[in-house]
């Protein structure tokens, strides 16, 4: 048993059929009996097109403006798959980043994560909901504004979530079935790699490889979230990014979220969740080790 958070990519949702592909995914880890927070980019190239159609307008664009025009793109996105997770027979829940609790600074375009207060996530998780959360966006506090996290946002999204919900595992989903020691469509001989640690894969960001972006691979070495990038088009396994201590998921000898048919305890969401170990980003988080110890939901009286 698992607490799950999946992210998918534009590429992942371009149309009404890809993201159908995607609610089966999410679904079936549903039905594996874990809970699922899923973080979702905008369709396609739909934040390429709204920044064009902004500039058609205004040569200099507010950023203010800027930023409530681009974060509609996640909301459409998030939208259209919890309705179709609806008509699958399951109870979603979508919420854009202010909702979610995703607290920035100030700064539209490239503002960063300082606060993740997702109360409305857990109640929702303890209802039974999936959580569909509209990536790239987030909120300030000061000013009261909606401000967008930059190229990769979605990505620090998802591993954001996953740290202040404690979750499992963060799955990074894109149209890449792991992460490469070159880019296989220039390199041919190019090998999927079965894991990399945190620093090699920063590395690898610093150094152009798109699977991942590297402010979120820092904020999952910072928190010690575990990252899996995935492919949408595949069940296979993907490649683990290993934080300082990790231990490969394919040596362990438990994997809740890979062998759910082995563990009959009900989903989590029939349980009240701990306290997030990393609701702020200057806390020290806790050991994974504590995450078996979340405590039952009251009984009604």
């Amino acid at each position: 048993m698992a607490l799950i958070v999946q992210k998918y990519g534009g590429s992942s949702v371009a149309d009404a059929e890809s993201i159908k592909r995607v609610a089966k995914r999410i679904v079936d880890t549903r039905r594996a009996g874990h809970d699922v927070v899923v973080a979702v980019s905008a369709m396609g190239d739909t934040t390429d097109e709204l920044l064009d159609l902004a500039h058609e307008v205004a040569p200099l664009p507010a950023p203010r403006e800027l930023d409530m025009l681009l974060s509609s793109g996640e909301r459409i996105s998030m939208a259209l798959l919890a309705m179709t997770i609806h008509s699958m027979g399951f109870e979603a829940r979508s919420f854009t980043g202010s909702q979610a609790g995703m607290i920035t600074d100030s700064h539209h375009g490239k503002a960063r994560i300082v606060d993740v207060t997702p109360v409305r996530l857990r109640e929702a998780l303890d209802e039974g909901a999936i959580v569909i959360v509209a990536g790239f966006q987030g909120f300030n506090r000061d000013t009261r504004d909606i401000t967008t996290l930059g190229r990769g946002g979605s990505d620090t999204t998802a591993v954001a979530l996953a740290a202040a919900l404690n979750a499992d595992v963060c799955e990074i989903y894109s149209d890449v079935d792991g992460i490469y020691t070159a880019d296989p469509r220039v390199i041919p001989l190019a090998r999927k790699l079965d894991h990399v640690s945190s620093e090699e894969m920063l590395e690898l960001a610093a150094n152009g490889a798109k699977v991942l972006y590297i402010r979120a691979v820092e904020y999952a070495r910072r928190q010690g979230v575990l990252i899996h990038a995935r492919s949408t088009f595949s069940s296979a396994e993907g490649t683990y990014v290993l934080g300082e201590g990790m231990k490969n998921p394919r040596e362990s000898e438990e994997k809740p979220w890979k062998n759910p048919s082995s563990r009959a305890s009900p989903p989590t969401s029939a349980r009240r969740r701990s306290p997030s170990s990393a609701c702020r980003t200057c806390r020290a988080r806790l050991p994974r080790s504590s995450r078996s110890s979340r405590s039952p939901a009251p009984t009604s009286t």
